[in-house]
């Protein structure tokens, strides 16, 4: 039972850092690389992210989808399920999300609970009335961009304010993988989380990463695994799980987080009233 708790615990700091890590590497479409002209390079390591993204399908590629409906589910080692129905506008980075299972997010509430992002505010409505909690709308703050970053973070590894470093070649298994470091400029001084990405040579998909929560001073990194499928020309990784780790990406026996997404569908007829808070 201790185990469970510290896994469900290290699960709910991974989400708020997460937030707080995109919110820092967030940057306005404007910014976005021209990923159709030739690219500038740091270093090897750069370029092979770079090629990795233009494999999976680059932003630039996501915008042209203008939008996203999938389904999401997140299920913890003890049992508890969250499910949503997730959709999200590219342009703005607006995200929406209808919960018809919350056990693990405000399972005090009973009926679908609605969080969103319209662009300036965060909001959440239950059974159709506006929640003005404080402490609920942090979370709804923490889960709507973690969300948003999770699906479109491969493409956002290209973002200004992204440092690369080449670790090594390894063999695991089978394949051959470039492990990559990846971390954040800090425009506080403040630590920042360190991803380290592990390139398959052969199909030029990150098949696993390593990721801390620095935020939380959880510095000891988690490994996340990853299966993708090809939708609508886009290699999205649908289907995922994580647990504690260290640098060798070991992987111990505490059990699995599983996070899976289905039923995704781009290029969907909604606008950006779609993600305004409706309720009374």
């Amino acid at each position: 039972m201790k185990k469970l708790l510290a896994i469900a615990f290290i699960a709910s700091l991974i989400t708020t850092s997460c937030k707080e890590q995109m919110e820092t590497n967030v940057s306005t479409n404007d910014q976005k690389p021209d990923l159709e002209t030739d690219a500038q390079f740091a270093n090897q390591a750069h370029q092979l992210v770079y090629d990795m993204v233009q494999n999976v399908g680059n932003y630039n590629q996501l915008l042209e989808k203008q939008n996203v409906i999938y389904t999401y589910t997140y299920q913890t080692p003890d049992g508890k399920t969250d499910q949503s129905t997730e959709m999200y506008q590219f342009e703005g980075e607006l995200s929406y999300g209808a919960y018809q299972k919350h056990e693990r997010t405000f399972p005090d509430l009973t009926g679908t609970i609605v969080q969103g992002y319209d662009g300036t505010n965060y909001w959440l409505n239950h059974n159709n009335h506006n929640i003005l909690d404080e402490q609920k709308l942090k979370r709804v703050a923490f889960n709507r961009p973690t969300n948003y970053y999770w699906f479109t973070m491969m493409p956002k590894l290209l973002d200004p304010g992204v440092n690369y470093d080449y670790i090594k070649e390894e063999s695991i298994g089978d394949n051959t993988y470039d492990i990559i470091k990846v971390s954040f400029e800090s425009t506080d001084n403040s630590p920042k989380d360190i991803y380290q990405l592990y390139i398959n040579r052969d199909t030029k998909l990150v098949d696993q990463f390593l990721f801390t929560v620095a935020d939380f001073n959880k510095m000891e990194p988690s490994l996340m695994q990853m299966e993708y499928e090809n939708i609508d020309g886009l290699l999205i990784p649908t289907k995922r799980k994580y647990k504690a780790s260290d640098w060798q990406a070991t992987v111990t026996d505490a059990p699995w987080i599983y996070v899976n997404w289905t039923d995704i569908k781009f290029n969907n007829d909604i606008n950006n009233q779609d993600f305004q808070n409706k309720a009374i």
